[in-house]
């Protein structure tokens, strides 16, 4: 069936607590990828997977999400996304509870795959199903900026909890908790979310959901690969067929009658704008968590559970700054509203120049509250901006899109951005290695500053002094590069739309209908 006709108008306390359901999707997506990563010492020991298993433990779920985001865009407009996303929810809640009690790197691979799969339905399809649940423009980009705000908050639970669960429990205890929140959706979701399905949508087109498929994860392997090892053959192949297969993909998409993904939305100057505005914003923040989390521990020393609990700040902005922007928005051009907020982004990032290996965390913590403060108008306004672009019944297509750009910008981020910081500790770190260094030691130093960390208890007490402190120093001169880049990206991104979305009006101008909230999209 199609969307009910009750919420063809003002949402109510109905639509309002079905909300609060979708966000809890979102949200377990986000947990998920940062227990992981205080899971991993643990899970090593216990399974002792090689370095290969290793890497693909922690880059399977990103590399099947990214693949795997067109096809369910398109299969929910298709079969029903409230269908789809309790499909979803409920593969997540099993693999999640079979992670816990994986015995092998193998199984806990394959259990991540499918956990991927299960991840890949719940972005596009719940932020599709708020499109038609919030009719009301306004009330949308509210709902929108709630959505987004619960991927911080996830990333805001995960490394607290997740260390507070390592603190007392084994590793596998991390994953169990995606299985209460997942059997809460599957139970409250049928009662206060919609169904919405395309009536006129044809059957699937299943070349294209291969084609979307194999480009992506080529693409996302090369990306990764690249920015861990550097360029080599096959990963410089693989993303050339990659290519190709994307390709093969948009020719495709140009001669189908019911294309997965409408070309034609690329002509709508709000909607190509914002794709390319989140890309290159994902660029930046992609890599910035990495750079950030790294200082906290192997710069400052803190454990991990205390730089979880730094961090905090910074995400409590992101979700206030994303909840508040909406509202904003009603008043204020989008253009001004985000081209200022990423403004003020690239004075978060202008603060990270100024640190140093003596600095106090606190002066992190300060360049990270205002850059999640200052990025709710373009994670809130920039999404509803790109969804509000296609109707209804195609609203699961372009919402793929956005988590795509995305995806693929952190995947970006880290290999062009983390390449730079990378490049640039190498370099200032190696005329400063302590004499009489034993190469392996000197070696497994320039790799990483977690590394020199790692090594330096196994060093006489005045090498390893002096390793820590040219490490330190080295990181943080790499971090001030990768700072001073994103301020230049950051810039360019908010001149681009400053200009080009100058015409679009604020949200209370615009009309109620979808029809005419997109003519009025497209009008900028």
């Amino acid at each position: 069936m199609t969307v009910d006709e009750t919420h063809r108008g003002t949402a109510g306390a109905r639509q309002w607590a079905g909300l609060a359901v979708l966000t809890l999707a979102v949200l377990m997506v986000t947990f998920d990828m940062f227990v992981l990563l205080l899971a991993l010492p643990g899970l090593s020991a216990d399974l002792r997977p090689s370095a290969v298993e290793q890497l693909w433990i922690l880059d399977v779920y990103g590399f099947v999400v990214a693949g795997f985001l067109v096809t369910m865009g398109m299969l929910g407009d298709r079969i029903g996304r409230r269908k789809l996303l309790v499909i979803g929810a409920a593969c997540f809640a099993v693999a999640s509870l079979a992670s816990a009690f994986a015995t092998s790197p193998a199984m806990l691979i394959a259990l991540r795959a499918l956990l991927g799969v299960a991840g890949a339905t719940l972005a596009p399809s719940s932020l599709a199903l708020i499109t038609t649940m919030f009719r009301d423009a306004r009330q949308r980009g509210v709902a929108v900026g709630v959505w987004a705000a619960g991927f911080t908050v996830g990333a805001m639970l995960g490394p607290i909890v997740g260390g507070v669960l390592l603190a007392h429990f084994w590793w596998g205890s991390v994953f169990l908790i995606g299985v209460p929140v997942m059997v809460l959706l599957l139970v409250l979701c049928p009662v206060l979310v919609p169904e919405f399905k395309n009536p006129d949508a044809g059957r699937p087109d299943v070349a294209s959901a291969v084609l979307s498929l194999g480009a992506m994860v080529a693409v996302t392997y090369t990306l990764k690969q690249t920015a861990r090892y550097g360029w080599h053959p096959l990963p410089v192949v693989v993303g050339a067929a990659g290519l190709g297969l994307g390709w093969l993909f948009v020719r495709r998409q140009r001669h189908l009658a019911d294309p997965v993904v409408d070309i034609a939305l690329f002509r709508d100057r709000s909607f190509s704008v914002m794709l390319t505005g989140l890309l290159l914003f994902g660029v930046v923040g992609g890599v910035s968590m990495m750079f950030i989390t790294q200082f906290l521990q192997s710069v400052s020393g803190l454990t991990p559970l205390r730089a979880a609990f730094c961090m905090v700040p910074g995400m409590v902005a992101g979700v206030i700054g994303t909840t508040v922007a909406p509202v904003l928005g009603q008043r204020i051009r989008p253009a001004l509203l985000i081209g200022l907020g990423v403004l003020g982004v690239a004075l978060g990032y202008v603060v990270f120049t100024w640190l140093d290996a003596d600095s106090s965390p606190a002066v992190l913590i300060a360049g990270f509250v205002i850059i999640g403060l200052c990025q709710g108008p373009m994670l809130s306004l920039g999404v509803n901006m790109v969804v509000g672009a296609a109707p209804p019944e195609k609203a699961g297509s372009s919402s793929s899109m956005a988590q795509i750009a995305n995806e693929t910008g952190a995947s970006l981020g880290v290999a062009i951005m983390g390449s730079v910081g990378a490049a640039v500790y190498v370099a200032r770190l190696a005329p400063d290695l302590p004499a009489g260094l034993p190469g392996p030691a000197a070696a497994a130093a320039q790799e990483s500053i977690a590394r020199a960390v790692a090594i330096a208890p196994d060093l006489p007490p005045e090498q390893a002094t002096a390793l820590l402190a040219a490490a330190r120093e080295a990181f943080a001169d790499g971090m001030n590069v990768f700072a001073a880049v994103s301020v230049a990206v950051l810039a360019a991104v908010a001149v681009l739309v400053m200009i080009m979305l100058r015409h679009v009006p604020p949200t209370a101008q615009r009309e109620a209908t979808p029809e005419a909230a997109q003519e009025g999209l497209a009008a900028g």
